[in-house]
């Protein structure tokens, strides 16, 4: 199945127009998370701090299917 990755800031949203294809949602989270940790390092390199963003992970339908806050990535498993 194909999900997209959306990233949600506050009431601004980036949509992922291309998607990913996993077997299962929960392997579409386990890759968000690697991908929140990431764009938090990024954003902590240049300066800035991580807080507030969130991925939406949404079907091919536009449904959210579940949100990965990325602070949420900084816990251990």
């Amino acid at each position: 199945m194909r999900y997209f990755f959306n990233i949600r800031d506050g009431e601004k949203t980036e949509r992922d127009l291309e998607g990913s294809e996993f077997d299962t949602l929960e392997l579409a989270i386990d890759d968000a998370q690697m991908a929140a940790r990431e764009i938090m390092a990024e954003r902590v390199l240049a300066g800035y701090e991580p807080d507030g963003q969130s991925f939406d992970i949404v079907d091919e339908d536009g449904r959210i299917l579940a949100n990965v806050p990325f602070r949420s990535a900084l816990r251990p498993q």
